[in-house]
């Protein structure tokens, strides 16, 4: 059993909030050169490019590519051969406090939601955990904006909505949401598990590589389709039209009951940031 202090994380974890901030990963840097030759429209094309010079001065300036810098959010996977000694939230916390602080980056938490007293570090953080083979520590941060988070929904579907149910409902999700999420946006989907797992699954999924591709066919071909859909209802970067609305489409499953199925849509925007580190 490999035992690994919980304060080793602080450091990383302080890195990591600064970099996923300034530097927007090849992957969406492609997808948006890819999107700017295929789009039609000269004013969604002067907007792609607009947004991918602000991420190359965000990362020459070291610099937040978004005002907005985000709830922290934490993907974090424990090998069941590791023995963490500490208090392993309470680690990643004091790096969020020192990376926030050290970056420059916006503060954006309040301690309560109806007493809204900012916690002027941009904590806590909300930290996801899950058991996975071997001794090793993997730690993904993935800042999520107000804007695009508040676009998000989560929806009871019947069983018998079936699949066109759920691909009404993320377009229209989208439809809905317009220009507020800052499109070109990535479309988180989860499907099934319960009213919270779903929403967790839509979150998750964000943290796919822009361009690839589900492991099943099945919801490969379902997320092929919804990308297609979504681009044809005209928003367009920023919301002033074109054929770019989405960049991808992300869905992740998970078993259900019988009597349910839930479906959440988690927007994000362009400036899809996730940093990971194995300790």
């Amino acid at each position: 059993m490999r035992v690994l202090k919980a304060e080793s994380v602080i450091e990383p974890v302080k890195s990591m909030c600064m970099q996923a901030n300034f530097y927007l990963g090849e992957d969406v840097v492609n997808a948006l050169k890819d999107f700017y030759d295929k789009e039609e429209s000269p004013t969604a094309q002067a907007i792609l490019q607009q947004i991918l010079d602000n991420a190359e001065i965000a990362s020459s300036e070291q610099v937040a590519m978004c005002q907005d810098t985000g709830f922290a959010v934490f993907f974090v996977e424990k090998g069941v051969d590791l023995c963490i000694e500490g208090d392993l939230t309470a680690a990643i916390n004091a790096g969020v406090r020192q990376g926030y602080a050290e970056g420059y980056l916006r503060k954006s938490i309040v301690e309560d939601p109806l007493r809204r007293v900012n916690t002027k570090d941009n904590t806590p953080a909300i930290i996801w955990y899950e058991d996975a083979p071997g001794d090793k520590l993997k730690v993904t941060i993935a800042p999520k904006g107000g804007g695009s988070e508040n676009m998000s929904e989560v929806k009871m579907l019947k069983p018998s909505d079936g699949a066109e149910g759920v691909k009404n409902f993320v377009v229209d999700r989208v439809k809905r949401s317009g220009a507020n999420p800052c499109p070109p946006i990535i479309v988180g989907v989860g499907i099934g598990g319960t009213f919270d797992k779903c929403a967790q699954l839509a979150k998750k999924s964000l943290l796919r590589e822009v361009g690839s591709k589900h492991k099943d066919p099945y919801y490969a071909q379902m997320e092929d389709e919804l990308l297609e859909r979504i681009n044809k209802l005209g928003i367009g970067p920023q919301g002033f039209g074109g054929r770019t609305t989405a960049l991808d489409v992300f869905i992740e499953a998970h078993p259900c009951h019988i009597a349910s199925m839930p479906a959440a849509v988690n927007i994000q925007c362009h400036a899809a940031r996730h940093k990971s580190v194995t300790i």
